[in-house]
């Protein structure tokens, strides 16, 4: 059986799939976003700041699955999240597997820049899939991130292609990738990968406090948030490209 690191299960979640669901947080993470709202998925398991604890496969389930009857009702089911889920890829797959044994539907929010075989493999035991999508240039992507964005793009492409559901996602950060051209960029890439529907992630501060309790450097500290009236134009130039385009999660 495997064992993996997991520093939250969160429950009632309205946001990260369809219906109630249940977030399954996973430790570890190959990106650096410079704005990221889990600092605490960075560390190493063994740092005493770290809040992951260790699970089987099989605590996971039996916890996901106290809430099974919410899932039923609403359409929900749990999404997998982190940190970067493809950093515990055994323990991943055969959790997806026994959740589905389950009857239970499950989503994943992944960053896509993980290796493309372990990429679809994953993806098959899954019912829809959030991926993000950070810059279109690949310099860039590097700069806010730490790692370019060719293999989230290759898996980006795969996924359209396959036929499983799913939505991009676009975090819109300020100074980073918020302006108009971007927008037109992201939309001119999207329509030659031949993805059909984005969601805007408007940039917020709910992480800002953790950085403070971890004694971490938070390279937008202070910067104003982001709000749906502040992406309106932006939505629409993905709209003219024929992308459905969505405002928040």
């Amino acid at each position: 059986m495997q064992k993996g690191y997991i520093f939250n299960i969160q429950k009632f979640c309205l946001h990260d799939g369809a219906g109630i669901r249940t977030d399954v947080f996973f430790s570890g993470c190959n990106l650096r976003c410079r704005w990221c709202a889990n600092p605490e998925s960075q560390l190493p398991c063994g740092d005493e700041r770290s809040e992951a604890k260790c699970y089987t496969t099989e605590e996971v389930l039996r916890e996901v699955l106290k809430d099974e009857v919410f899932y039923k009702k609403s359409g929900g089911g749990v999404t997998l999240t982190g940190g970067e889920v493809f950093m515990q890829y055994e323990f991943a797959m055969e959790l997806c597997q026994k959740m589905h044994a389950n009857g239970l539907n499950i989503a994943i929010e992944t960053a896509g820049a993980v290796d493309p075989e372990k990429f679809s493999a994953l993806v098959n035991q899954l019912d829809f899939v959030f991926i993000d999508c950070k810059h279109y240039d690949t310099q860039k992507h590097r700069q806010g991130t730490g790692i370019g964005n060719e293999l989230i793009l290759k898996n980006i492409s795969w996924l359209v292609q396959s036929g499983k559901a799913y939505t991009v996602r676009i975090p819109v950060i300020p100074g980073y990738n918020d302006s108009l051209s971007d927008a037109k960029a992201f939309a001119e890439l999207f329509v030659k990968l031949g993805v059909k529907e984005v969601q805007l992630l408007p940039f917020h501060q709910f992480g800002e406090k953790k950085y403070e309790k971890l004694n971490k450097k938070y390279d937008y500290k202070g910067v104003a948030q982001l709000h749906k009236e502040d992406l309106k134009e932006y939505k629409e130039l993905f709209c003219a490209s024929k992308i459905s385009a969505a405002i928040g999660g």
